[in-house]
């Protein structure tokens, strides 16, 4: 049956985000990934709403389609897969993180998968063995790093790219039911640990979420305005649920992470005052003052003797100074 681009525009509309417009032009491995991640976090939804038309053509398509060569290099697919195998290397951590050996067998697994879906988006496809040997062959060099989530979807999704090559044929014959069990049967290998462990293991999720917090935020620490923005976004689901009014016994281990993270923001307070040679009651004004004297006094063109010192010290201080000055300004009514 004919595909009909205002059927798609619809169902792009009502249920894009766990992709129905997908599942309605034979697009399944797309449609499991916006489930996966609502929508490719909600940006890839809005943006694919101007791809409609040349989907709509390709499903209306012969599926038998013979291609020679390698598809082009593109980094939005790298980049969609580097984020999707950090998000599914997340959720491992968080609802699989007890199994013995989970940073050589679980983690590297998981991140692997969440490349390799993306990998299957669309026309193109990649070698599954090929791309979870590159995750099993990197995770144990960052065994025991809390960032090795990070090197193992880079590698992977590297490798990924490589083996890059076009289906040999487009869109499924199978029956709608046959296609949505195997669906939901993902989704709920997906989910099912991680609901498992956020609702019978609060305390070690919230745990594993914290050390996760602090992670990023110490990666960013030197850019106080990003650290604010990330630190933002990762408390956003706790913010809602508070505002949504929930509580109880699970919700309070929630709130040692929100506790957690002020500590890690408070302690950075604390250190910036201390390089820019402040009590922790200075005004702006003389937060101002003692940042143009350090400035100048570590200027690395004033410090030709002392390079690498002067150059570290003028960082420390260009941070500390962004750091309290933001902390500084009025906050908005």
């Amino acid at each position: 049956m004919a595909k009909r681009l205002l059927v798609a525009v619809a169902l792009w509309a009502l249920g894009g985000l766990v992709g129905l417009h997908h599942l309605y032009l034979g697009r399944d491995n797309h449609a499991l990934l916006w489930m996966l991640t609502l929508g490719g976090f909600g940006v890839g939804w809005l943006w694919e709403l101007w791809l409609l038309p040349g989907w709509v053509a390709q499903a209306n398509s012969p599926s038998e389609v013979h291609r020679d060569g390698c598809p082009p290099l593109s980094p939005v697919r790298f980049l969609g897969q580097a984020l999707v195998g950090i998000y599914f290397g997340l959720v491992a951590l968080i609802g699989l993180s007890t199994l013995p050996g989970f940073s050589l067998v679980a983690l590297p697994l998981a991140v692997g998968l969440g490349v390799h879906l993306v990998s299957e988006v669309g026309d193109q496809s990649s070698d599954l063995q090929g791309t979870l040997t590159a995750a099993f062959i990197t995770a144990p060099i960052f065994h025991g790093r809390s960032v090795a989530i990070l090197p193992i979807s880079l590698t992977t999704s590297v490798v990924a790219q490589r083996h890059r090559r076009y289906k040999a044929s487009r869109g499924t014959n199978e029956k709608l039911s046959a296609r949505l069990y195997r669906l939901g049967l993902a989704y709920l290998a997906f989910s099912a640990p991680l609901a498992h462990c956020a609702f019978y293991n609060t305390a070690a999720t919230a745990n594993y979420v914290a050390s996760a917090i602090g992670a990023a935020l110490d990666w960013v620490s030197v850019f106080p305005s990003l650290s604010g923005i990330l630190e933002s976004m990762l408390l956003l689901p706790y913010r809602a649920w508070k505002t949504l009014g929930f509580g109880g016994s699970y919700f309070q281990e929630w709130e040692n992470v929100f506790a957690f993270v002020q500590s890690f923001q408070n302690e950075r307070q604390q250190m910036a005052y201390k390089i820019l040679g402040l009590h922790s009651d200075a005004t702006l004004d003389e937060i101002n003052k003692s940042y143009r004297e350090l400035v100048k006094h570590w200027h690395p063109d004033h410090n030709p003797h002392r390079a690498a010192e002067a150059e570290r010290r003028f960082i420390e201080v260009q941070a500390a100074y962004e750091l309290l000055t933001q902390m500084k300004k009025p906050k908005p009514v």
